[in-house]
């Protein structure tokens, strides 16, 4: 899962063997030019050598994706898993599997902020507003439940289209305009609760279904496994078709077939420990479809592509014919979106929306998902990945630490300390990167 930026790779000899110009023409080179060649290849052809060189380089010159937090994330479950065996049961990870899902959705919204160096500070109050516009109509009117789900979730993306045109066309910056949404939207939320302040949601609503559903069936964690591995075997090996016929570098299927190996053997442990307690819980496995989908969309699209190149170079994606505006709008709306499905599976969690709905630390805590997560607050740089594993970051501390019986205070501070620590690492890679030309 590493951080790409959206820039294309430069091109290369399809058949791996560095001859020809390498410049994707096929044209030959001219009497008594050197060849191009391009130096991903001559790490594949080194082997492991050539692999640990480059792992070696990248670590250097700051390029170290993921890497943080997939250390940050071992090392908490080793430490609370030392000092209590209860936070390794499966139980205990079943429970957080299904606890990350409200704030992860919430945060893969602000990943998409982020890459376009800005922030949105509303999308709590925007979470509880949605959360009390179901409730509202579906509990207190009696409105379908699939209707009042729809507009509920369509009231978080007018609601960021509205804050997005007010920064990108009046020229409002995004800190104020969330600030001040943040704001009215919780005010607005208040409003739709009325004087009840609490609206319950029943067991049996769709809301309260989509948390608290678990498919018993071992079939279907292992399923579910197998065929994410699948997918991800076809989308490398057709990648790589697509990247040999371009004349663009791409990767050998010895290198697919170890990364499948690895993918297979997360996804399978992943499914193993969910069996051992209940089964496959239906909103981790939305989660995981959405963020399937959002990858997709930011890395594979040519709109995922314009958001990076706003986010990496404004100036230059004007230049490049990118529309700023419609991109700037279009990330507050998913953010916005985003928002209000996170906002209706906390209420499902909790099975009630009142005003504290969208409140305390979610705001920071969903902002600190996807910065330790890995994503940029200087822009360009992240992917929707980052929400997951920022998440769970996030939630094994405070996971472990309610095992511990630590308090609230001890936990925030923990959290705050573990956020700045991201976000130094973020700046030391940027200044690694600027020193090595690459940034």
């Amino acid at each position: 899962m590493s951080h790409d930026r959206g820039r294309a790779d430069p091109p290369a000899d399809p058949a791996g063997t560095g001859g020809g110009t390498g410049d994707g023409t096929g044209q030959e080179p001219a009497p008594g030019a050197v060849p191009a060649v391009d130096t991903r290849l001559l790490v594949r052809e080194e082997g492991v050598k050539g692999y640990l060189g480059e792992f070696r380089r990248k670590m250097r010159s700051g390029e170290l994706g993921s890497l943080p937090v997939v250390l940050a994330v071992i090392i908490i479950w080793t430490v609370f898993g030392s000092l209590n065996s209860t936070f390794l049961s499966a139980q205990n990870l079943s429970d957080l599997s299904q606890q990350i899902v409200g704030t992860g959705m919430i945060a893969v919204g602000i990943v998409f902020v982020l890459l376009l160096g800005e922030i949105d500070l509303s999308v709590g109050s925007v979470s509880g507003l949605c959360a009390a516009i179901f409730a509202v109509l579906n509990v207190l009117n009696g409105m379908n439940e699939w209707l009042a789900l729809l507009i509920a979730i369509a009231g978080g993306a007018v609601v960021g289209l509205i804050q997005g045109f007010f920064f990108a066309k009046v020229g409002v910056p995004a800190f104020v305009v969330t600030l001040a949404g943040n704001l009215a939207w919780n005010g607005l939320m208040l409003q739709v609760l009325g004087t009840s302040g609490t609206v319950n949601i029943p067991s049996e609503s769709i809301v309260s279904r989509l948390y608290t559903t678990i498919y018993h069936s071992p079939a279907a964690a292992y399923g579910t496994a197998a065929v994410g591995v699948a997918l991800f075997l076809a989308a490398s090996l057709l990648d790589a078709r697509r990247r040999r016929a371009a004349r663009v570098p791409f990767r050998p299927v010895a290198e697919i077939v170890l990364r499948t190996v690895v993918i297979a053997a997360l996804a399978f442990a992943t499914a193993y420990i969910l069996n051992q307690y209940q089964g496959l819980p239906l909103a981790l496995l939305i989660f995981l479809i959405l963020l399937v989908l959002l990858d997709f969309v930011l890395r594979r699209t040519t709109y995922g592509r314009r958001i990076f190149a706003v986010g990496g170079n404004i100036e230059g994606a004007r230049r490049a014919g990118i529309s700023v505006p419609f991109v700037r709008m279009s990330v507050f709306s998913i953010a916005g979106t985003m928002a209000a499905i996170g906002g209706i599976f906390l209420a499902g969690q909790i099975q009630s929306a009142s005003q504290t709905s969208g409140g305390g630390n979610l705001l920071m805590n969903v902002i600190a998902a996807a910065v330790i997560g890995g994503t940029s607050l200087f822009g360009g740089r992240g992917t929707v990945w980052s929400a997951l594993l920022g998440a769970l970051v996030i939630g094994s501390i405070q996971s472990g630490m309610n095992i511990m019986g630590v308090s609230n205070a001890v936990q925030f501070m923990i959290t705050g300390s573990v956020l700045l620590a991201a976000v130094v690492v973020d700046s030391l890679s940027r200044r690694s990167q600027k020193a090595a030309g690459r940034a």
